[in-house]
């Protein structure tokens, strides 16, 4: 079974245009989206209305830096102090290219940091790029099933 990609996304126009993006790389991954980190936390740790969903973690999770309810460096700060949840890959998609926030992202442990692209095409390639790379092409840590891509 494919592990999931977990998009954290309250921009509905953003959320539309990576779901576009996804969905042309052919990925055979599920992606689930959720609006806000409180949702995020809730989806990861198998609470609230995620309390039923099948047990494992995503295969990455695209997490957007500026959430409503709780950020998204408060959202990776308990992913990466949570020993199941820590070698799950997290990518922070923003429009932000403030350093402060790039270097708290690092300190913590991100495992990549994207400035969402103004355009239109550069934003679904570098979309593209990702789901290819963190679903398909990134070894997962031994032990983890690697998803595949979509034939």
């Amino acid at each position: 079974m494919l592990k999931p990609i977990l998009l954290v996304e309250d921009n509905p126009k953003d959320l539309e245009l990576t779901l576009l993006a996804l969905e042309k790389t052919n990925l055979a991954n599920d992606v689930v989206t959720v609006r806000d980190g409180a949702e995020a936390i809730d989806y990861l740790y198998r609470k609230g209305t995620y309390s039923e969903r099948e047990p494992g973690n995503p295969a990455v999770v695209l997490l957007d830096l500026k959430l409503p309810k709780i950020d998204g460096i408060q959202v990776l700060e308990m992913i990466k102090a949570e020993p199941n949840l820590q070698a799950v890959p997290v990518v922070m998609l923003t429009t932000s290219r403030e350093e402060k926030d790039l270097t708290r992202s690092y300190k913590l442990g991100v495992n990549a940091f994207v400035v969402k692209p103004v355009g239109f095409r550069e934003f679904l390639e570098a979309i593209q790029d990702l789901g290819v790379f963190w679903a398909v092409l990134n070894e997962p840590p031994p032990g983890s099933m690697k998803p595949s891509p979509r034939m």
